[in-house]
């Protein structure tokens, strides 16, 4: 069985809310990404972790889903997603609560219905939706076949 471990490291410096801090990669495709309060829970400026793992489900969700179409004889062209992921702050705390999956394929030979399809199996079978899953009370998707 092959296994795999991937790394990346964080700074922070200060209190929450006047501190700052830094996350990198070990490959060096995200290098000292600035994090901030404002950043995180105002939507302003520099990059927070909800953004770092809606970068990473869409990434992952991609792959899986073009796994999942070639699996079935139908190789995607390109397959382009987006996620959103909802950050809840209220009385109880602060919990990542939703994403949102939106997804456009181009895949010569498969119908609409075959597409949708493979798109829902791939959102529980994604590893990414299958790690955040169980702590989310809503995974939800959009996909759409074009071209």
């Amino acid at each position: 069985m092959a296994e795999f471990q991937r790394h990346a490291n964080s700074t922070w410096k200060g209190d929450l809310r006047s501190g700052a801090g830094v996350a990198s990669t070990e490959s060096g495709a995200l290098q000292n990404a600035q994090i901030t309060f404002v950043s995180r829970f105002e939507n302003a400026g520099d990059s927070n972790p909800e953004e770092l793992i809606a970068a990473a489900h869409a990434a992952c969700y991609s792959m899986a889903l073009a796994h999942g179409l070639s699996q079935g004889g139908h190789v995607p062209e390109s397959i382009d997603t987006k996620a959103t992921v909802t950050l809840q702050m209220d009385d109880k705390g602060i919990k990542i609560t939703k994403i949102h999956l939106e997804t456009e394929g181009r895949v010569p030979g498969i119908d609409a219905a075959a597409f949708q399809a493979t798109a829902e199996e791939t959102k529980k079978a994604c590893p990414v939706s299958a790690l955040l899953l169980p702590g989310l009370e809503e995974l939800t998707l959009e996909a759409r076949l074009v071209g």
